[in-house]
């Protein structure tokens, strides 16, 4: 049961760091296709929040978030096969930060060819936060192992 465990976990994780992976391949020095795609989506998310919210977003360099995206997939990634709750508490945040801003489904028309496209990745993703949040449910609910007392000796 154990290297089933592991087996599932390596499976998941390998969506987060064959991405992290892929993404660092591909960065440059102007944080590469993942920045270019990145860069309007973006920009509508931060408008759409002060808007909605009367928020202003600080201003955030792409490069930057893109390389804070690689790291939390690489490193949280690593960390969740081991069975790390943090790990899975990094893909979480990650999940959190980009779900919405990537997958800007409610930026569409229903009728739009976009708008499905955007909202099954969206929906998508939100099976893999909750799968995260089933993890770390479930880590945290087994007991922990005590040690075994030495049973006491009866003196007469």
């Amino acid at each position: 049961m154990a290297f089933i465990s592991f087996l599932g976990r390596v499976l998941f994780a390998s969506v987060f760091i064959l991405s992290a992976y892929q993404e660092f391949n591909e960065f440059g020095v102007d944080g590469g296709p993942a920045a270019k795609s990145l860069r309007p989506k973006f920009d509508t998310f931060t408008s759409r929040v002060h808007s909605q919210v009367g928020f202003q977003l600080p201003e955030i360099d792409i490069k930057v978030l893109i390389a804070g995206a690689i790291a939390l997939k690489g490193v949280g990634g690593l960390l969740f096969i081991f069975g790390s709750s943090f790990g899975a508490v990094l893909l979480l945040l990650h999940q959190l930060i980009a779900t919405p801003i990537r997958y800007d489904f409610y930026n569409f028309d229903n009728e739009d060819k976009e708008f499905a496209q955007l909202f099954i990745k969206f929906t998508q993703n939100m099976a893999l936060f909750g799968a995260l949040l089933f993890f770390i449910g479930m880590k945290n609910s087994i007991p922990r192992r005590q040690p075994k007392k030495a049973p006491k000796t009866k003196t007469y």
